[in-house]
Order: C-alpha cells, then structure tokens, then sequence
C-alpha cells in the first residue's frame, strides 16, 4: 500500500496551508522557498488539487476516481467532490472528535475500533450516507486513548450535519454537508479546470 511519508509542515509550507485542517497546532517559522514567485494557471491548479489529496489524505489514482464519480453525478462536479471528500469515513471520525488528527482518524478505522450501522469497518474511504449511525466499538472505548483524545478535542466544533453524542461515543450523520458546510480552503474550480483539460 501506497503511503504519504512527507513531513507535514513542510508540505503544509509548500502548498501554503494551515496545519489546522490537518488537525496539527504547531507553525512553521520557515517560510516557502518559492513564496513571493509568479506561478503559472496550471501550477495553481495542481496546487489546489494536491492541496485536497493532503487535507483528505487520497492518493492521485483513488482522487481520479473520485473526481470521475463527481462527473457523473447531478450538480456542480466541484462541489460534489467535496462532499464525497468530506464523507470519507477517516473524514468523519476527524469531525466527530474522535482522532486529533486526520492521519489518527484514518489509523483508528483501518484498526476496526468505529462501527457503521451496527458493523465493524475498517476502510477509511468508506463512503458514510444520510441517518447512518457511527460509534466506537465496544472494545475500544475502555481504552486510554479515547479518554486522552476526548480531552484534547473536546474544544473542537462539530459541523451541523453531524449530531455527535461524546459520552455515547456516538455520531449521527443527520445530512450529507453542501459547500458552503465544508470549511476547507481549497477552490475546487480550479480542480474542476486541471481535469477537463
């Protein structure tokens, strides 16, 4: 399997991002060593497009997959990228609370500790729908972990579209998030532009 091993804060310098959507507090003093240069139309689409496979964590293959399913559904192709981003289960499990960091998240569903709808899945793309119900598994809310977890994200806003039940160790998604929903700062025009090409 294919993985990301990029330091963090130096991808986050070069694709001038806040490390917070990742769910890192730290900054980088360093600036960018191409910060301050022209970049061509090109270069800032494919800055947008990797800017999103780092923030959600997707390889170029599975992102190609996701954009050609964005295609063909109804609406804006943009917008519905986003959101299929957005409701990856790791996605989820990040907004719930229940991992500090995306990287956590998608480390906690692949060790089969979250259940949707009753059943134990452990595939981080797994895509979650309107009224599905996500908890953590019996097993694994005893553990440490979740109580460490809980404390640091517990000052964390959950979106509207979630209804999260953090003594329960329980989620409802209540709908699928729009756009404006989904805090992200990527403009997925320009996504939209690099891959009609």
């Amino acid at each position: 399997m294919a993985v990301n091993r990029v330091p963090i804060l130096k991808r986050c310098r070069s694709l001038d991002l806040d490390p917070t959507f990742l769910g890192y507090d730290k900054k980088s003093n360093r600036t960018s060593a191409r910060a301050g240069k022209k970049i061509s139309e090109y270069g800032l689409q494919l800055r947008e497009k990797q800017k999103a496979k780092f923030i959600y964590g997707v390889l170029e293959k599975p992102f190609r997959n996701y954009y050609e399913k964005a295609d063909r559904m109804k609406g804006q192709t943009g917008e519905n990228l986003l959101v299929m981003l957005e409701s990856r289960l790791d996605s989820v499990v990040f907004r719930m609370g229940f991992a500090r960091t995306r990287r956590e998240a998608r480390q906690v569903v692949g060790h089969k500790h979250f259940l949707v709808n009753g059943k134990p899945v452990q595939i981080p793309s797994y895509l979650v729908k309107a009224g599905d119900v996500i908890e953590v598994r019996e097993k694994a809310r005893s553990l440490q972990r979740y109580k460490d977890i809980l404390e640091v994200t517990g000052g964390r806003l959950v979106p509207e579209w979630l209804e999260v039940d953090q003594e329960a160790m329980k989620a409802t998604v209540k709908y699928l998030p729009t756009r404006e929903m989904i805090d992200v700062p990527v403009n997925e025009m320009l996504i939209v532009e690099l891959y009609s090409k």
